[in-house]
Formats: structure tokens, C-alpha cells, sequence
């Protein structure tokens, strides 16, 4: 098994503890042993476990003093404690200090496999999770854009390439697949980097507006202008001017936007004298630029001008490996603007945003992780916090989840987090709802990995 999980069995009936590591390295994993608490401490201060299994009951050092131990020398670590004094009291006292699980002897031989195989997925999601963040810190310390998939480090590295050329720009690709980001990371990179940068959607404005705000205007050159205004393409002397959704100007706007290319000057509204400028333009468009053209919506002389190189987004759902990095990299963000402290996404709502496919690109799985911030509670975004169409998403997805039929203990997770939602997380009305006591619900949330509000 590559990179097999790291496993430490403690037990001190040498019969136990012999038949456990034969049974658990058969399954793949790299298994050490200790016959007693005071071995079972000094591997653990020489080496770290993903898993530890313990005994309960040993002389001089407990399972729980191990329990304890574990938790601060590796904070992702699981443990599994096996006894065979099992009570609701034992377990209860073990998962409050933070056990996994625990497992009564005799045990079957499946149970273990299955709660060792359980715990081990959750310390591997930990450390995924946690390196996804320290990812992120670089990246933002960096000030790039979050990305690994192949073929958008391909577009960052032709984005990179021409930056410097100073030549104009078409970036094209759907609604929210980040055509702004990509603009202003080629001014970033390109020796205009210390002057300005500034964006104006063409699509949000009508003929006269856009060209007030393009060219500015001089005084008194219509009732109401009491001062004289500098335009955005003034503004923007020296520095980058991004037009998104180039293709929405009208057939003349677009005539004087050419003129401002090719002769590097334009004239402010009521003047006449020609105000010259060193821009750099960066055109984005949502639209096929080709079909535009062709049906003479868009100048074929504009986009030829603007056309010098064109760099083509793909979307979100061609990149779906960029997802759990931007789905942190939001997490944070909103986290930390409404002051929640939020780190942690769980695996069923990761699972459910990789097989989403986001007709709106970045920014709808933005809003998805913004309106799951301002809902939860706790320090993970649970399937609760995500819209009911994703929820409903979720569903299709786990019962088809690797092409399986799911087990009972699959179908039993799944209920219990629906009933979960249907009373808000209330774990006294989701017991009476399921028809159990309190305690063997809190086992069975601490099982699956499952929160829900006292």
C-alpha cells in the first residue's frame, strides 16, 4: 500500500496484540506494537501514528492517560480503544477526551478493520484539509491566482509570457470563471505594475454614460458638468484599463474606442483638444467573440487590435481540482469578515461540491461558501449549510458514490444527518425522532463524524 497509514497497537496480552498486528498489516497498513503504556509513550515521543489502538485497563498506564498523551503530542491523530469493560460510562469519559471510537472485547475482526479503516480516512481528510490551507497561505501571500489545475497554469504561464510585451489583451470564457483576475495578475506581472489599474463593465452603462466615463468630460459641456471630469482612460495613464464585456459597446462607441488605440490620444465631451495617453487595454468578453464579428456586432478592425493575444478561461467545471482549494480559500475569507471561526469542511460537503457542476462558475461556488458561513454555527461546514439543491445534489450522489450500492451503516449515516437537518441540529428531537436515547445518538454522531447542537 503506498504511503500506508502508520498504525500503534497497545495491548498487554501478548495474544491480543499479536493477533491484531497480523490481522491489521494483512490489510496494508505499517503496524507497531507495545506490549505496555511505557513502550507505547516512547514510540510515540520518537515517531508520530496516524492510528493508535489501546487498551483500557493497563497497569501503571492507562489507555486513558495514552488517550490524553496522543491528543498533545499530534493533534490529527485517532485513537481506538478496546476494552473489555464496556460501558456507557467508559465510552462516554474515553470520547470526551477525544477518542474515535471504541471497540468491546471480543470483537469482531470486520469491526475493527472497518472503524480502523473509518479513522484513517479522517486523519488523511485532516491533514488534506490542512494542507490545503497552508497552501492557500502561500498563494495569497504570493498574491496569485488559486489554481493547480494543468491547464490554467498553462493560461497563469502564457498570461505571465506576455505581460511585459505591453500588447493588448482578449480574455474570454463564461460568467465568473475570474476574467478580471486574470487582467489585472498580466498588469501585476508587466512593467505597468506600479501605476494604475482600473475596470469598467461596458454592459452596465448606455452609449453616453460609457463614453462619459471612458473620456470624462470639460466644464460646462452640459447642464450639470460644473467641473471638469478625467475619464477612466485618463485615469488610467501609464497604468491598465480592463473592459469587460468589450462586446456590449455600440457600433459607434466602438469607432471612437478604436481611434483611442491606434492614435494613443481621445477628446473629452464639449473639448477640442485631443488629450494624449500610454494605456494598456485588456478586453474580456463572456460572448463568442467570432460569431460577434461575423454578424457585425463587434468591428472586425477593433478585434484585431484587441485581438493581439487571447488568453481563454476555462470553467469551473473543467477544473474541478481547483475546487477544494478555492472552497478553503473562501471559507477563510467569509469566516474571518463575519468574525466566525470557521476552519474545517466535512467530507460529505467536499464530496457534493466536486461532483457540482456550477453554471455559474467561481463566483456561484463563492456564494455557496459564503451563504454556508453565515448559517453555521460550529467550526465545520456541514451538508445543513448548503442550499437545498446541493442537498438534493448530495443525495443523487451517494446513492450512486463509486458505483456501489451503499452498506446499512452508509444508509444509517445518511439518515441520521437528514433527520439532523430537519430539526436544525437538535440532538434531543433528532433522538426522538430515530427512536433512541441520547447516548447511543451521540455514539453514533461521534461514529460517523456528525455534529449537531446540544
Amino acid at each position: 500500500m503506498e504511503n500506508a497509514a502508520k498504525l500503534l497497537i497497545i495491548d498487554d496480552e501478548r495474544i491480543a496484540l499479536k493477533n491484531l498486528e497480523h490481522v491489521l498489516a494483512k490489510e496494508g497498513y505499517e503496524v507497531a506494537t507495545a506490549l505496555n503504556g511505557q513502550l507505547a509513550l516512547r514510540l510515540l515521543r520518537e515517531q508520530p501514528f496516524d492510528v493508535v489502538l489501546t487498551d483500557l485497563k493497563m497497569e501503571k498506564i492507562d489507555g486513558m492517560q495514552i488517550l490524553r498523551r496522543c491528543k498533545e503530542l499530534y493533534p490529527d491523530i485517532e485513537v481506538i480503544m478496546i476494552t473489555g469493560y464496556a460501558t456507557v460510562e467508559t465510552a462516554i469519559e474515553a470520547m470526551k477526551h477525544g477518542a474515535y471510537h471504541y471497540v468491546a472485547k471480543p470483537f469482531k475482526l470486520d469491526e475493527v478493520r472497518k472503524v480502523v479503516r473509518e479513522a484513517t480516512e479522517k486523519v488523511a481528510l485532516k491533514r488534506e484539509n490542512r494542507h490545503l490551507r497552508e497552501s492557500l497561505e502561500t498563494i495569497r501571500e504570493s498574491g496569485e491566482i488559486i489554481t493547480q489545475d494543468p491547464v490554467m497554469l498553462r493560461v497563469l504561464d502564457t498570461a505571465r509570457d506576455i505581460a511585459p510585451t505591453d500588447c493588448n489583451v482578449l480574455v474570454t470564457g463564461e460568467s465568473g470563471t475570474g476574467k478580471e483576475l486574470v487582467a489585472r495578475y498580466i498588469h501585476r506581472h508587466s512593467k505597468r505594475a506600479p501605476s494604475t489599474f482600473l475596470a469598467i463593465n461596458c454592459g452596465a452603462f448606455s452609449e453616453e454614460l460609457l463614453a462619459n466615463e471612458l473620456f470624462g468630460h470639460e466644464k460646462g459641456a452640459y447642464t450639470g458638468a460644473a467641473l471638469l471630469k478625467k475619464g477612466l482612460v485618463e485615469m488610467a495613464d501609464g497604468g491598465t484599463l480592463f473592459l469587460d464585456e468589450i462586446t456590449e459597446m455600440s457600433p459607434s462607441m466602438q469607432v471612437k474606442f478604436l481611434r483611442v488605440i491606434q492614435e494613443k490620444e481621445f477628446i473629452r465631451l464639449g473639448g477640442n483638444e485631443p488629450v494624449k495617453v500610454n494605456v494598456r487595454f485588456i478586453g474580456a468578453t463572456n460572448r463568442s467573440i467570432h460569431e460577434a464579428v461575423e454578424s457585425g456586432e463587434f468591428r472586425q478592425d477593433l478585434y484585431y487590435r484587441m485581438n493581439v493575444v487571447t488568453i481563454p478561461l476555462p470553467p469551473l467545471a473543467d477544473r474541478k481540482g481547483d475546487v477544494p482549494m478555492l472552497a478553503y480559500h473562501f471559507l477563510k475569507k467569509y469566516a474571518a469578515r463575519m468574525g466566525r471561526n470557521m476552519n474545517e469542511i466535512s467530507e460529505d460537503v467536499m464530496h457534493i461540491l466536486n461532483t457540482y457542476n456550477y453554471p455559474g462558475n467561481i463566483r456561484e461556488l463563492e456564494n455557496i461558501i459564503e451563504r454556508g458561513v453565515a448559517l453555521a454555527k460550529g467550526i465545520r461546514l456541514e451538508t445543513a449549510h448548503l442550499p437545498d439543491d446541493l442537498k438534493r445534489i448530495g443525495i443523487k450522489v451517494f446513492r450512486k458514490q463509486a458505483g456501489r450500492i451503499p452498506s446499512l451503516d452508509d444508509q444509517e449515516k445518511s439518515y441520521i444527518q437528514w433527520v439532523l437537518n430537519e430539526v436544525d441540529g437538535n440532538r434531543s428531537r433528532a433522538a426522538s425522532v430515530l427512536g433512541i436515547d441520547r447516548v447511543s445518538l451521540w455514539r453514533k454522531l461521534k461514529r460517523y463524524g456528525l455534529e449537531a447542537e446540544e
